[in-house]
């Protein structure tokens, strides 16, 4: 039961920070770039993907996620921000969310990857946000949010960052 409330609290909490937030937004051309272009590929290291589920409500991106069980946690609050999921990692399910990814490129939505996901090392880029890039000639957009208060879990692989109500909030394609 108490991981059936978990995404719903996520969600919550993540839309209480982006109301009491103050955003700002750079880069903004870069967004608007790859747009033109058609499909394209956000970009964000593991440690910044909650403020993603935010600022990205509803922009139809698709996110590949882990079939583990965070996995399960992290797509279903994804889901409730109206991201989709592609199940899958280099160690599970990875031919199969990839193959998904490359078919919706190829219909011109976005796709986001942690290219250091999902177990590290942190911010250091793995080959395959460049073998998608690739693969569907479609543009990288690298992203990151970062806010002025936020946990970090410390003993998390990547320190990963959990953004605080009240903060000065920044996202930059």
């Amino acid at each position: 039961m108490f991981r059936a409330a978990v995404p719903y609290a996520a969600y919550g909490f993540v839309s209480l920070v982006g109301l009491t937030a103050r955003l700002v937004v750079e880069g903004a051309e870069h967004l608007e770039e790859a747009k033109r272009a058609g499909a394209f590929i956000y970009a964000f290291w593991h440690q910044r993907q909650v403020f993603f589920t935010l600022t990205h409500r509803g922009v139809g991106a698709t996110v590949l996620v882990s079939r583990s069980r965070d996995g399960e946690l992290i797509a279903k609050t994804m889901a409730l921000s109206r991201i989709g999921s592609a199940r899958g990692s280099s160690s599970r399910g990875g031919v199969a969310a990839t193959k998904e990814l490359l078919d919706l490129l190829a219909a011109g939505r976005p796709v986001g990857i942690t290219p250091d996901g999902p177990k590290g090392p942190a911010r250091v880029v793995k080959p395959g946000v460049l073998a998608l890039a690739r693969l569907s000639g479609a543009p990288i957009l690298p992203l990151s949010c970062a806010t002025s208060r936020r946990l970090v879990l410390e003993k998390a692989w990547d320190k990963f960052h959990v953004p605080l109500p009240f903060s000065r909030a920044a996202v930059v394609h």
